[in-house]
């Protein structure tokens, strides 16, 4: 009892309301893991979604939360979910950059799930959402060289061959914003680059993070690859922020800053200068010969980002937190938990 009168003095304290349970789809995921931690950390009452329950069973060494099997196409299971919550931060999507059927394992789970969640909120208690997107559903397929985008472009050039991922993040957003409009439900949506940072279980080893371990277990070269960063316990202060701040509506683009690879190895020099660290920029045209033997890497992937860049304007991020990680920052930590 005087833990948990404690957590909501320290919740009072940060200013998050004490209501009811909220739902958090997704809660095993690198980014899921770190909204359940702060909101548990915080006092509230948690229930989160898994596919697979026992992937997510490390989150109870946080705190007291609710762990329900949910599967995103499935509609009875979305609605069990759902049941007795009164705010949802929505951030269970898959992310599979090469999955070979786009339309199954990208565009469905994103489309699809989101509208059965909308399907299961139609009769349900819940008044705020916070919906995870991405750049992807900001950053056009198609861009100028050095653009920054605001949260006032959409990824409206995107097909399924082009750019299955930022159709599926576009798509997803759409659907929530179509249902939400005129329901009286407090709507935002999060809007990260590519995650890094402090990582909760090691299954958050993969995805974004095999752009950092590429420097520890790469072939000693970078490509001409630039890369935004997002530190992961940021992107999560801010969705839990949302709950309260920002106003209804609203996109926030969270967003801290790029870099090219190149630069990347020289800044682990610096700071972890007992390893030897890749720095040396293979030229664009061994580039192609080199995913051709690569698993990660695809013509259509180097074709796109050799060479290019762009940028945000994420500077609407502080109404929801006061500080952002820099870059510099999140490689050097992320590295040093990958090195742990």
């Amino acid at each position: 009892m005087k833990r948990t009168c404690a957590k909501r003095h320290e919740a009072v304290a940060v200013g998050i309301d004490m209501v009811g349970r909220i739902l958090v789809t997704g809660g095993g995921g690198f980014l899921g893991s770190h909204i359940v931690k702060q909101l548990l950390e915080g006092g509230r009452e948690v229930r989160t979604t898994a596919r697979n329950p026992e992937t997510a069973e490390f989150l109870k060494e946080f705190g007291d939360v609710e762990i329900v099997k949910m599967n995103l196409l499935d509609l009875d299971s979305v609605k069990a979910a759902v049941v007795d919550c009164e705010e949802v931060i929505h951030c269970a999507a898959p992310l599979y950059i090469n999955a070979k059927n786009t339309q199954k394992n990208v565009i469905d789970p994103s489309i699809i799930g989101t509208k059965n969640l909308v399907e299961a909120l139609r009769n349900s208690n819940v008044k705020k959402i916070v919906h995870t997107s991405s750049v992807a559903a900001i950053r056009a397929t198609n861009y100028q060289n050095g653009k920054i985008f605001t949260t006032e472009d959409w990824c409206d050039d995107a097909t399924l061959k082009t750019n299955p991922y930022g159709l599926a993040k576009a798509g997803a957003e759409k659907v929530m914003r179509e249902w939400v409009e005129g329901s009286g439900i407090r709507l935002i949506t999060i809007h990260p680059s590519i995650l890094f940072g402090k990582t909760l279980h090691p299954r958050h080893l993969e995805g974004s993070m095999s752009y950092m371990k590429h420097f520890l277990k790469g072939p000693p070269f970078v490509l001409n690859i630039h890369i935004n960063f997002v530190d992961v316990e940021d992107t999560a202060r801010a969705h839990v922020a949302a709950l309260e701040k920002g106003s209804e509506g609203g996109r926030y683009l969270i967003h801290s800053g790029g870099m090219w690879m190149r630069e990347i190895g020289n800044h682990l020099a610096k700071v972890i200068p007992e390893r030897k660290w890749a720095r040396r920029r293979l030229p664009n045209i061994f580039a192609y010969f080199f995913a051709v033997i690569h698993p990660k890497l695809s013509l259509r992937m180097l074709k796109d980002n050799l060479g290019t860049w762009v940028d945000y304007d994420a500077s609407a991020q502080f109404d929801l937190i006061q500080k952002i990680r820099p870059v510099k920052e999140i490689i050097e930590e992320t590295m040093r938990g990958l090195l742990s």
